[in-house]
């Protein structure tokens, strides 16, 4: 490819609306378009890193055995009726209406709709188990689109499914695609974790997450030494049992104008935050429920979505309590409430005495307050956010905390899906059986940012080789000097006829201008055409290294032979950190 022709129009500054290191070298080097928020066209670099990826991944489902097929984009509402996930998914989900008044959406995930495609034909055992996959685009209404093509409206995904007769097959199958994401990501070039993940709105029992380290990522990963980690939605802590032996004080009301936030209380009655409790109101499809959890500790809203298996549950707004219980959202509490109001408490609150608690009045707290003496919980049960210095669940040491980019995560469904849409076989005893259900995302398009947030310097994109838009560039200093353009196309004809990728930069600009263009690009190696050439000489270097090397024109066999070698030392991930 002739840098001339290629479309790629590099620019100096970035954008002020990229909020991302990645989003903003794409767009600088020409590699994407922003068209709306969320929403990007890829140019030809851009387009040409995709179907690397692309690749990548679909050779690894192909190895899995997996079959590749092509779902619609557009799905009827009356399946995610059946799953019961039209209403549950929440606002993210794009939907419309077509001329008859029928309710569709744009499909932000296919559970429903492979399902559904072959619920009717795949009805034996001898069928499964079943592994089908596609590669395209998904549509989900961010509130904020934001981080470029991390969250984004539009995006590219592969989705894999799987059919079985029993959980031991589904189990199975669940090691084959972990170990192909495994693969996958060590075939793209990048520093990752696999981790314990939260199924959320898809839902099932059992996930986890492929995330590429990198400073900018949305996950938050704990982790461990011994090998344990988990993102911040799923993991877990070795909870220490508290003991208290203190005798149980008489509760008293106290007044405490204007003190709403667990520092004010704590300042204003003296106490500390460990000796305060929260009292947060969330409402779900059951009604209302009272969280209690410790005033130095924060929910994790995902645990308390997973226990009760409840997407849609959110925290009460502040004019919905003060309808519903008269009292404003600060000064909720657990003693005297509606008994409607379902109480559990986070582990943290068990084996607490005389502590504090919501007053249920404006500008009143509670001091004093016990369970079982004053109010009642339920049951206890984890569901705080576990953070950096916890202790480790596997072994009691802190637990340690990166960032890092979620690319793919696998879940086993179960029979979550098949159960409710009757997806049915029968069995080798002629019984008729839900399917276990499998399935297996990975982001295409996130992939190529999560690549550059990674993987960068101060001058601009440094691509991992396997996916680099294009392996070598040569740079002619001047392309008008009629002997560096002959050494320079006849370098390019002999590296396009040893199999590398090539571009030429034969633009007539200055060699700062080129050198710069090739630095914020990216390209793995730079072969110089300029003055050097009179001496015989063109100059090599890595897009890692500063030092150049010097390889006489003559010599060919020594300068492919110094291409492949620096290739094949070429490892990025390894040599600027994560």
């Amino acid at each position: 490819m002739f840098f001339s022709k290629l479309y790629a129009p590099t620019l100096k500054e970035s954008p002020s609306d990229a909020d991302l290191i990645g989003i903003k070298y794409l767009i600088r080097a020409g590699f994407v378009r922003k068209i709306a928020a969320g929403i990007y066209t890829y140019l030809p670099l851009g387009w040409k890193v995709i179907k690397k990826i692309e690749n990548i991944v679909r050779e690894e489902m192909d190895a899995t055995g997996s079959q590749e097929i092509m779902l619609p984009i557009i799905q009827p509402a009356e399946l995610w009726h059946e799953s019961g996930r039209w209403e549950d998914y929440g606002p993210e989900m794009m939907k419309l209406k077509d001329r008859h008044d029928r309710d569709f959406t744009l499909g932000p995930t296919h559970e429903e709709m492979i399902t559904a495609v072959v619920r009717n034909e795949l009805n034996s055992y001898k069928q499964l188990p079943l592994s089908l996959y596609q590669i395209q685009n998904k549509y989900r209404d961010e509130i904020r689109p934001r981080f470029g093509l991390m969250r984004s409206r539009e995006f590219i995904m592969k989705d894999a499914y799987t059919f079985h007769a029993d959980e031991k097959s589904l189990d199975e199958y669940y090691d084959l695609f972990y170990s192909a994401y495994d693969r996958i990501m060590k075939r793209l070039g990048l520093k990752y974790l696999a981790v314990e993940a939260d199924s959320g709105t898809i839902g099932g029992k059992g996930s986890h997450e492929f995330n590429a380290l990198a400073e900018a990522g949305e996950s938050t990963i704990l982790y461990c030494d011994c090998g344990y980690a988990a993102t911040d939605e799923k993991a877990e802590y070795k909870i220490e049992t508290i003991k208290v032996n203190e005798e149980l004080l008489p509760m008293e009301k106290v007044e405490t104008p204007n003190v709403k936030t667990i520092e004010d209380v704590s300042k204003f009655l003296k106490v500390p935050r460990k000796k305060i409790v929260k009292s947060l109101l969330y409402k779900g499809k059951k009604g209302f429920i009272l969280i209690m959890i410790r005033g130095d500790q924060d929910l994790n809203e995902a645990k308390l979505k997973s226990y009760y298996g409840d997407q849609t549950i959110q925290m009460a707004n502040p004019n919905e309590i003060m309808e519903e219980f008269n009292v404003p959202v600060g000064f909720i509490g657990p003693v005297g409430i509606s008994k409607k109001v379902e109480i559990i408490g986070d582990k943290s609150v068990e084996g607490m005495k005389n502590y504090v608690v919501g007053g249920m009045e404006n500008n009143y707290h509670y001091k004093n307050v016990s369970p079982g003496k004053d109010f009642n919980i339920k049951l206890f049960t984890d569901l705080k956010m576990v953070k950096r210095g916890d202790l480790c669940p596997v072994c009691g040491k802190l637990l340690k905390e990166k960032k890092g980019i979620e690319l793919g995560q696998v879940f086993k469904l179960g029979i979550k899906y098949s159960n409710s849409m009757n997806g049915v076989f029968t069995d080798e005893d002629g019984k008729s059986k839900p399917y276990y259900m499998g399935c297996y995302g990975w982001g295409i398009s996130r992939t190529l940012e999560a690549s550059v947030e990674q993987l960068h310097d101060e001058n601009g994109i440094i691509w991992p080789l396997s996916i680099a838009p294009y392996q070598i560039m040569i740079t002619v200093v001047n392309f008008s000097d009629v002997a560096q353009k002959e050494i320079g196309l006849k370098l390019y004809d002999m590296l396009k006829g040893n199999g590398y990728e090539v571009i030429i930069d034969d633009r007539k600009l200055s060699p700062g201008f080129k050198f710069k263009d090739a630095d914020l690009i990216g390209f793995p190696l730079r072969i110089t055409v300029g003055n050097k050439i009179k001496e015989g000489k063109v100059e090599l270097k890595s897009r890692l290294s500063r030092d150049k090397k010097e390889i006489t024109i003559e010599d060919t066999g020594l300068l492919m032979k110094t291409v492949e070698e620096m290739l094949k030392n070429y490892n990025p991930a390894e040599k600027i950190g994560e």
